[in-house]
């Protein structure tokens, strides 16, 4: 088993502010030098259009832009590396996993991917120049992999298909739009109705309603459904599935077989985090091993999480945050079935 973390982050101030801090506290973490590893000749394989992402991301979240400002001004780097960086524009995703099980009070998620793909980063941001409080895993700095805001909208995304991409925004960068933007489920829908998508995922919103909706967004349409449970592979959108979806409805009929015994949000984290109940996974080496277990609670805003199998959440409360108080925590330590780090632990 292999030690991993995730350093938590909390800042309240304005989005500049946010990501001037954040840019001060990479220039002395591992996840830049490693980034630029992962991301040079041959794997980089991307370009970016600066003005058009530029107009996008002001279009969409002129404060998001602000952020971005903020870390290239601390890095000392040109808006283009900023954007190319920390944009969430163009850049490629890693393939991953990911199932999610909610009931009217509760979502559970499981963020499956690669070790090497996760950057141990876990943000509480209140802006205090506009936009909602959020609380989530980061991935590429700005985005998120999954979160709560303020107003109990929940969001976590499952991937589906990497092929026929186009121009538009990847998933994390999604996942921070929506929550940052929206109240409810309805104005998340409408906003991932608008936004161009470069890949195909599902987005599993959940708000203080109590009810769960799916939206199935590929670069060419976007549908909704309403589930409780989402793996990796379209209800709707059949066409834009992978060939080889097996996995997810195999994960998909143990979570619905579960389901029938109407589990409270501890037996539904059990479900995903016990390694031995046939949801969690440890194919790290296909980019599709789980790295972390999330709960999030709408109307209670806290949330419980844990990095690794077999775990008891750490819980949060964010809602206690939000009134000001500070949470005494630096780091949240776990184990995987695997001795690799993420890239803000080691020089890799």
């Amino acid at each position: 088993m292999g030690r991993v973390h995730s350093d938590v982050i909390q800042f309240r101030g304005s989005h500049y502010d946010f990501g001037f801090m954040q840019g001060e506290l990479l220039k002395d973490s591992y996840i830049l030098p490693n980034r630029k590893k992962q991301w040079a000749p041959p794997n980089r394989n991307f370009t970016i259009n600066e003005q058009q992402a530029k107009m996008l991301i002001q279009d969409f979240s002129p404060l998001i832009w602000e952020e971005i400002c903020g870390l290239a001004d601390a890095l000392e780097w040109t808006m283009h590396d900023a954007i190319r960086d920390f944009g969430g524009y163009y850049l490629e995703y890693v393939r991953s996993g990911c199932s999610i099980f909610t009931a009217p009070d509760f979502m559970v998620r499981n963020y499956d991917s690669a070790p090497l793909g996760y950057e141990g980063r876990f943000a509480l941001y209140q802006p205090t120049d506009g936009g909602y409080a959020t609380i989530g895993p980061t991935m590429q700095i700005t985005g998120r992999t999954d979160g709560m805001n303020e107003k109990g909208l929940v969001m976590g995304y499952n991937f589906i298909n990497r092929r026929d991409s186009e121009d538009g925004f990847i998933c994390n960068m999604i996942g921070r739009l929506v929550l940052e933007n929206c109240a409810t489920n309805a104005e998340a829908i409408a906003l991932l109705k608008e936004l161009p998508h470069r890949r195909s995922f599902s987005y599993v919103l959940l708000d203080q309603t109590g009810e769960t909706v799916v939206v199935e967004a590929s670069p060419r349409k976007v549908e909704v459904r309403q589930s409780t449970i989402s793996t990796n592979h379209f209800k709707l959108l059949t066409e834009e599935n992978r060939y080889q979806i097996e996995d997810s409805k195999r994960r998909e009929q143990v979570m619905q077989d579960y389901k029938q015994s109407s589990p409270d949000a501890f037996s539904a984290f059990q479900l995903l985090n016990d390694s031995q109940k046939g949801v969690f996974s440890k194919k790290y080496a296909t980019a599709s091993g789980t790295l972390h277990t999330a709960a999030y609670f709408p109307e209670t805003l806290e949330m419980g999480f844990a990095l690794g199998p077999d775990r008891l959440p750490l819980m949060l409360g964010f809602q206690n945050w939000l009134d000001g108080e500070k949470l005494y925590i630096k780091r949240i330590n776990g184990k995987l079935d695997i001795d690799i780090p993420f890239v803000n632990m080691a020089e890799i």
